[in-house]
């Protein structure tokens, strides 16, 4: 007999199988010796009052054993020979594209402007080392995407965009932990998912796919569709790092991520058509994550043995626009995020066991279009060849300024500026600065005085509020990083919401966090499944 049951338990009681089993014989009335297993299904921490309960949904065995995997598994066959689609970007969007359109029985190559997951760790290591970014190789761009060294959350609201439970599966047939499948903020830890990102690449090739690094597309090859005025996209162009060009044919999967802005200025000056899109911008706050458990778990003494590092989640309106915590990473690190030079870009990440003794979060505030007035952007000092000139690109030259501004106060290195949370607030310079996971290093700046006043102003009542909300968490303990302006991408790129094509150019399909169309791993992976889908039905065709 198979039955499920909802359970709350002590974090004691949850920390083994043998507990759980204890606590549902003599809860239920059930023989202990009678069960034989128990898989859980749900695991969610309850922190709202004094005492901390563990919420369980459990399948329990009763004098059988489970017979199945605790993920359902894809079959993907081989698909050398068949039609062949490109798909650009090696992110979640496109990795889980490319092994859709090989369960459809379509022929995926992958084309990637970064290096393999394996290689980036170097590149990434000089810029902290040498404050050095390279361009191709960072963050932001090779095999994995953002998401490859910035945490692997996997936590989505999106329930219409597919099947969030598939992208899991997924995860887990590749190697990631079946715990994923239970937790209620599932997360794989940047120490975890590069290797499973290599076996996603490995089954694409064994299925007879192709996955080119350090091949960066140039122009999409077009054609005419024979209809007046309509065009289709038949492949890709590139070059690769020797400088060698390459061609690519196929209808064309765009996974680029959000920080592709060469992509957003090439399909702007192509006339395909893009648009601005609201985006969040602010700065990563990092505070001791012993200071966070205490705070959040109601306890001095912290967790203690059997809890997790503790997360919070906040959001708050002022003067008309949201204000909220983003990305938030219990017991992680804050990372140099930038794609190029001439940036100061920062984000969160955490390993699979959370035990740094920092935890940190992107506060940021909502920026809508509409906000990029004459008023706002005087608020911002002209910077030597970035201009914010409106229309389809405007956010995403706001971001380039915000970004080159920090990175003048950081005296023009990978060395962030940085403020202590209540001076921050009360606007005051901060004649030092704690300790920090930041590894570059950090600069004190007065942040309040050079951010633009409609984010900073703000920040600050934000956090008066969130203090108000949870007492000790306004502190100068903590500190402000900046600057976090990629929480999404600044351009959609607009397409149809039937056939996800491009509305004007057949062949080619927009896809995930850069596309505009997502907004976290998960949900990226969904998209990009989608529009696997969507090529599949336009091959038929």
């Amino acid at each position: 007999m198979i039955q499920e049951y909802q359970i709350r338990l002590l974090p004691e009681q949850a920390a083994s199988e043998q507990n759980i089993k204890a606590f549902i014989a003599k809860d239920k009335g059930v023989d202990v010796r009678t069960i034989n297993a128990v898989r859980v299904l749900k695991r969610g921490v309850d922190a709202r009052q004094r005492t901390i309960v563990i919420n369980l949904t459990v399948r329990c065995y009763i004098n059988e054993m489970p017979q199945d995997d605790e993920f359902e598994r894809t079959e993907y066959p081989n698909v050398e020979g068949r039609p062949q689609a490109v798909v650009v970007g090696a992110g979640p969007a496109g990795l889980f594209a490319a092994l859709k359109l090989i369960e459809l029985g379509v022929r995926p190559v992958v084309v990637e402007r970064g290096k393999s997951v394996h290689d980036r760790r170097k590149d990434i290591a000089l810029i902290s080392r040498d404050h050095k970014v390279n361009p191709e190789s960072n963050y932001s761009f090779g095999e994995g995407g953002a998401g490859a060294f910035s945490d692997g959350k996997l936590y989505t609201r999106s329930k219409k965009r597919g099947n969030a439970n598939k992208i899991l599966d997924v995860f887990c047939q590749h190697g990631a932990s079946t715990s994923i499948l239970s937790d209620s903020h599932p997360h794989l830890g940047t120490d975890k998912l590069p290797g499973i990102i290599e076996n996603m690449r490995n089954t694409i090739i064994r299925c007879g796919g192709e996955v080119h690094f350090e091949t960066k597309m140039t122009g999409l090859k077009l054609a005419q569709t024979g209809v007046q005025g309509e065009e289709k996209v038949v492949g890709i162009e590139c070059v690769t790092a020797e400088g060698s060009e390459k061609a690519f044919n196929g209808p064309v999967i765009l996974a680029t991520g959000h920080s592709a802005r060469d992509v957003y200025r090439y399909l702007y000056g192509a006339g395909i058509e893009i648009e601005a899109k609201d985006i969040a911008v602010g700065v990563r706050l990092e505070h001791p994550s012993e200071l966070i458990d205490q705070i959040q778990y109601h306890n001095r003494n912290g967790k203690g043995k059997y809890l997790p590092t503790a997360e919070y989640s906040f959001v708050t309106q002022v003067n008309g626009r949201g204000v909220y915590s983003f990305c938030m990473c219990p017991g992680g690190t804050v990372v140099p995020a930038a794609s190029g030079p001439k940036q100061i870009v920062v984000n969160g990440m955490s390993n699979s066991q959370r035990n740094s003794p920092w935890s940190n979060s992107g506060m940021v505030v909502e920026l809508h279009v509409d906000d990029l007035q004459e008023r706002s952007l005087a608020e911002l000092p002209p910077l030597e060849g970035v201009e914010v000139k409106g229309g389809p690109l405007a956010m995403m030259e706001f971001q380039e300024r915000l970004e080159k501004t920090a990175w003048l106060q950081g005296n023009m290195r990978q060395t962030a500026p940085a403020q202590r949370m209540a001076h921050f607030v009360n606007r005051k310079g901060s004649y030092d600065l704690p300790k920090s996971s930041y590894t570059p290093g950090l600069i004190s700046t007065p942040i309040h005085f050079w951010m633009p006043e409609f984010i900073s102003s703000r920040l600050q009542q934000g956090f008066k509020n969130f203090g108000e909300r949870s007492h000790g968490f306004l502190t100068n303990e903590a500190v402000l990083i900046g600057v976090e302006t990629r929480t999404s991408a600044p351009v959609r790129i607009i397409r149809d919401k039937e056939t996800l094509q491009h509305l004007r150019v057949q062949g080619l399909f927009p896809a995930g966090e850069g596309a505009g169309y997502a907004g976290g791993i998960v949900s990226a992976g969904m998209d990009g499944e989608r529009c696997a889908e969507m090529l599949a039905q336009y091959l038929m065709n």
